[in-house]
């Protein structure tokens, strides 16, 4: 690649005025990876990193450590910290306050009913009959940098997504994307995309398609070293897991094949590391059917990992299937890695790997070794609520939906009582703090007129958007969920939510860590500054500088 070089005649004086020879100081302002990859790992405590950082070999997460930085004190900065949100926020530089992409899914107060963060009707699955690829960033408002990369390359710079998840392909790669994929499970075991993308699937996709590869993962899932060796994880055998149907406990070894009829057929290895695998086969088929990083034009490659969310979702943190999962991811980062080198060339591209939420230790768990912890019982609160509505007004009509720890009001019936809407969530704030297990409550009102800068309010703040958002928003107390006892969640804005890792390594980034605290949303304009593009348009983060590496 040529570099653009600019040559910076540097006068130095001496204390008597007298000028001194020039000096010459190169400076790199134009030299571009071939390729960026963006990882986001689903699920991925911090800690993940440091627990099993022994169990993990040289080529993975090592690598991208010893050769890259390290970024210790990693946050999202808002609430809630699902999986839409969490990968929308790191390819847009910004939060659901501006993106809109407020939850998985959420209340439409227009259309009055649950929307789906990435469904479209407007368009047609392509790959399959199925309704599973109706699907586009549509509801996303806000440029991603893949999408500033495609204009600052007059669309000639590539951006593809890829995930197990719709949410976690199409959201990273943008508005602009060549394709996203995802995978289709059931009894198809298939990667599909939607005609926001395409009218049909490119060749590549259809040989993987029809090549059956991913049908090789019906197989025993064991752990890859002796389980005896596991010990940063609790138990195999416990009260806190909940395991796959037509096994009686959830404990190692599971034969995929046998259990596959009784848990969604294909759908079982996207709850097991081989979902992973899976991505990973994949990626690598994109690099090579799409060329990706193979000229001069940056191209994007947006990668989620899914299933150790679905792991951590089924068995929780403390698990051994959560740390077999990681030991065996850290492969897949290897093998991975392996290709860019042999592929795009070592030096030639950037990765950047994050997580889109934490999780928390399974309340059971932690009441069993006496830290504060348990669950909610959203009905019961309900049910009180609905009295109390019921006394004071008159009617439990005024509220027309309660999801996402948010109460949205019926503003026609509101007004048609002649009350005013201020006061009616205010009064409602101060009967949910009255409720057991009820951390903060907020109104609606509170988050547009008022600017927090500390704690959780800041963090609901950046997650409120004053047209989808609820018009009472709650928080749980700190590892209190509203969930099954089995298995772990998220949703926070607790640290075991939000400290999630962000490593970087490869053309542009320098070696080194740090505990200083850096944030999701600082991630987009880091890779904007570093390939010299326009930030996503809706970007609140802050350029990493230390991170950089402009004259390397």
């Amino acid at each position: 690649m040529k570099n653009i070089v600019f040559m910076l005649l540097v006068i130095a004086f001496s204390m008597t005025g007298k000028a001194q020879q020039p000096t010459q100081v190169e400076v790199k302002i134009n030299e571009r990876p071939k390729l960026v990859v963006g990882i986001v790992v689903d699920q991925m405590r911090y800690d993940y990193l440091t627990r099993f950082y022994n169990k993990f070999g040289d080529n993975g997460f090592k690598r991208m450590i010893n050769e890259g930085f390290n970024c210790k004190n990693n946050h999202f900065n808002y609430i809630p910290t699902y999986t839409g949100p969490g990968h929308a926020s790191v390819y847009t530089g910004t939060t659901p306050k501006y993106h809109g992409v407020i939850g998985n899914n959420w209340y439409d107060k227009e259309l009055k009913k649950s929307v789906y963060c990435a469904e479209d009707s407007s368009v047609e699955s392509v790959g399959t009959k199925d309704k599973a690829g109706q699907m586009s960033p549509h509801r996303m408002l806000t440029t991603s940098f893949a999408d500033e990369n495609r204009l600052f390359t007059q669309m000639r710079g590539k951006t593809i997504g890829i995930s197990v998840k719709d949410r976690g392909a199409i959201l990273p790669a943008g508005h602009t994307a060549n394709a996203a994929y995802w995978f289709h499970g059931a009894d198809e075991g298939i990667w599909i995309s939607s005609t926001f993308y395409m009218d049909e699937l490119p060749k590549w996709v259809k040989k993987f398609n029809k090549s059956k590869s991913v049908a090789s993962y019906f197989k025993v899932w064991d752990t890859y070293h002796d389980i005896n060796t596991y010990v940063e994880s609790g138990s195999d055998l416990n009260d806190f897991e909940r395991g796959f149907n037509g096994k009686e406990t959830a404990t190692f070894p599971y034969d995929l094949n046998a259990l596959k009829t009784q848990n969604g057929n294909f759908d079982i290895i996207k709850g097991t590391p081989y979902g992973n695998s899976i991505v990973t086969d994949f990626a690598i088929a994109a690099i090579s059917g799409e060329e990706l990083g193979y000229d001069d034009i940056t191209d994007v490659l947006a990668v989620s990992y899914s299933s150790t969310d679905y792991v951590g979702h089924n068995f929780g943190v403390n698990s051994k299937e959560v740390e077999d999962t990681y030991i065996r991811l850290d492969k897949e980062l290897e093998r991975f890695f392996k290709t860019l080198d042999d592929k795009v060339g070592k030096g030639n591209y950037t990765v950047f790997l994050t997580a889109d939420h934490g999780a928390v230790d399974v309340p059971a768990y932690l009441e069993s070794v006496k830290i504060p912890a348990g669950y909610v019982d959203n009905n019961e609160k309900k049910k009180a609520l609905n009295e109390f509505m019921t006394n004071k007004y008159g009617t439990s009509d005024l509220i027309e939906n309660i999801s996402n720890n948010q109460i949205f009001l019926n503003r026609e019936k509101i007004k048609q009582l002649d009350l005013d809407l201020s006061d009616v969530q205010q009064a409602i704030v101060n009967e949910q703090i009255t409720y057991r297990n009820m951390y903060k409550a907020y109104s609606g009102t509170v988050m547009s007129t008022s600017e927090f800068t500390t704690g959780i309010e800041t963090l609901l703040q950046k997650g409120y958007n004053q047209k989808r958002s609820g018009d009472v928003l709650l928080v749980d107390d700190p590892s209190y969920i509203s969930y099954s006892r089995k298995g772990s969640t998220h949703g926070s804005g607790l640290n075991y939510d939000t400290h999630v890792p962000l490593l970087l390594f490869g053309q542009g980034i320098k070696q080194g860590q740090t505990v200083y605290r850096t944030e999701i949303s600082d991630i987009a304009p880091t890779m904007s500054a570093l390939l010299g593009i326009s930030f996503p348009n809706g970007s609140i983060g802050q350029p990493l500088d230390f991170v950089l590496d402009f004259n390397e």
